[in-house]
């Protein structure tokens, strides 16, 4: 695609990349824990000293008393003391309002938006009527009136010189197009002539010479199949495979020499010297 060019796809927006954000980090620990042998303790606790001597993991009370080892906020804010007020910075009145600016000339004199209140001394005219039909005088003028001209606000993109035609990155894909399909079109013609040179008529004299080879195959194992069909009792496994395997070669023999009785058979030699 040429970069100078113009192009619909410069009209797609580009993806927003969104950063995944990880979740928050939450210890397994609890925090209000005592450490194993603490003696950090509340200043107001009824019973201080040391706690949690068995390292345990949940925070309670003290043993007798209801105080924990740790406060309510003693994880948040500054300690204490330390936002109390200080008498010398105390505020003043009138510094937290805004003061009013009285200068002169700032302010514009506006023209009145709508007509005053009439006075008390004027009198509306009473009993006008009108027999006009609004609806039918509107719709007549909407008729008659002039169709409105707009104004030139741009550039008229229909007197282009490239206006119409084709534009040269659509003729540059379509010959790529082009190519692609002819290289398919060379690669199938290669495997249909690969595939004909694979495959060969097989002569006559050849063709004789397996069907004289498969009758006599045939003759043997139907000489071994009758000497097992005289025998008065096939008692014995392997009697009875033996056949069962005669009459399978004997099945596929017949279908071999009736294929290639017709008058022409043609070799493949890739899908392993297959005949049809």
């Amino acid at each position: 695609m040429l970069e100078n060019d113009e192009s619909i796809y410069n009209l797609i927006p580009p993806e927003e990349y969104k950063v995944p954000k990880d979740k928050l980090y939450k210890s397994r620990h609890n925090p209000r824990v005592a450490p194993t042998g603490s003696t950090f303790c509340l200043k107001t606790t009824s019973k201080p000293g040391v706690s949690n001597l068995d390292g345990g993991v949940l925070a309670i009370a003290s043993e007798g008393s209801s105080h924990t080892n740790i406060g309510q906020t003693a994880l948040w804010g500054k300690k204490k003391g330390e936002v109390k007020p200080d008498p010398t910075t105390f505020m003043k009145r009138g510094t937290a309002a805004s003061k009013m600016n009285t200068g002169k000339g700032d302010y514009q004199k506006r023209e009145p938006r709508r007509p005053p209140v009439p006075k008390k001394e004027e009198k509306p005219i009473m009993g006008l009527t009108s027999d006009k039909n609004y609806i039918v005088a509107n719709a007549v003028e909407n008729i008659l009136a002039a169709p409105k001209v707009k104004e030139n606000t741009g550039k008229d993109y229909t007197k282009k010189k490239d206006y119409g035609k084709t534009p040269k990155y659509l003729q540059k894909i379509k010959k790529e197009i082009d190519q692609e399909y002819e290289l398919v079109r060379e690669m199938q013609m290669e495997e249909e002539q690969q595939k004909d040179r694979d495959k060969f008529l097989l002569s006559d004299a050849e063709r004789e010479e397996l069907i004289a080879a498969l009758k006599k195959k045939w003759e043997v194992v139907h000489k071994t199949y009758q000497e097992i069909t005289h025998i008065q009792k096939i008692d014995t496994v392997g009697l009875r495979r033996k056949k069962e395997t005669c009459e399978h070669e004997l099945k596929q023999l017949e279908k071999d020499i009736e294929k290639l009785s017709k008058k022409y058979i043609f070799v493949d030699t890739v899908s392993g010297g297959d005949y049809y």
